[in-house]
């Protein structure tokens, strides 16, 4: 029912994603899709908790030198994330399911995960 489709990511990036898919298993949501892709851009994963279509980005940083890792989440991105979870919803013809967008922020040199539920509002058009 749920397509994948694959897309080449860096070693830190697929790091990142890694940890934040395991933390999202273990609180309970279920992995729908990694690193889906269309000809607008890229969801890290789409997450389900079984209720709700979550859209989730993870940015990951060996350090805080540039900031927090959710602060490279910028209208640009936002926008891109946007566009392609429509396309997710328009294919999967998941119309009536809630949609929420969070970011997890993963922190490589110990390991740890930061999950901002619902970290960006957008419009969807579909």
């Amino acid at each position: 029912m749920f397509g994948k489709r694959k897309k080449r990511v860096n070693a830190q990036g697929k790091s990142g994603e890694d940890l934040a898919v395991k933390y999202l298993e273990t609180h309970g949501y279920r992995v729908l899709d990694r690193n889906y892709t269309t000809d607008v851009g890229e969801v890290d994963i789409f997450v389900t908790d079984e209720k709700t279509l979550i859209a989730v980005e993870v940015k990951s940083r060996l350090s805080l030198e540039y900031g927090t890792p959710a602060e490279a989440v910028g209208h640009q991105k936002i926008k891109k994330i946007s566009q392609v979870t429509s396309q997710y919803i328009k294919q999967f013809r998941l119309f009536d399911v809630p949609v929420r967008f969070d970011v997890v922020e993963v922190y490589l040199n110990d390991k740890t995960v930061n999950h901002i539920i619902n970290a960006f509002d957008c419009y969807l058009n579909y």
